[in-house]
């Protein structure tokens, strides 16, 4: 993998905020040549440096507008026991519709998972029926968002 340089940074800043900008509006916005812009997203692409494209729902209007922090202890002699490791536990969990994110963490938990639903009678089902009902899982605890930016 080569090493990202300015241009490569120029790139990336814009497509992160504007992933459905085309080469020439990227060019416009960094000065940079159409040509190099498609050949560097393309090498990007490549090396895995963008890994996806992808969109930003806004939350109201989706009806999804409860977010929770959950974090979740998992219960590593039962993974052992199953042949499961925490990876797995996460992919389990970031499978789920309503899961965004699933990060495992050090600290005084394994993973942080975020899920995004309606209110918090979905969320009750969510948590209690779904997430606490996976196998391996041994507790959570939940952080309830009440302002985001």
């Amino acid at each position: 993998m080569s090493k990202l340089d300015e241009k490569d940074w120029k790139i990336l800043n814009v497509l992160k905020d504007h992933s459905e900008y085309s080469t020439r509006e990227i060019s416009k916005k960094t000065n940079l040549p159409i040509t190099t812009i498609h050949h560097r997203i393309k090498r990007l692409q490549e090396e895995k440096v963008i890994k996806k494209f992808t969109i930003e729902i806004d939350s109201q209007k989706s009806g999804k507008d409860f977010v929770a922090y959950v974090l979740i202890s998992a219960n590593l002699e039962f993974l052992k026991q199953k042949k499961k490791s925490q990876y797995d536990l996460a992919k389990e969990i970031k499978s789920l519709s309503f899961t965004e994110r699933v990060d495992i963490v050090s600290g005084g938990t394994d993973m942080i998972a975020i899920l995004r639903v309606k209110d918090v009678q979905e969320f009750d089902k969510v948590l209690l029926g779904k997430i606490q009902a996976i196998e391996g899982i041994e507790k959570t605890q939940s952080l309830i968002v009440i302002h985001s930016e």
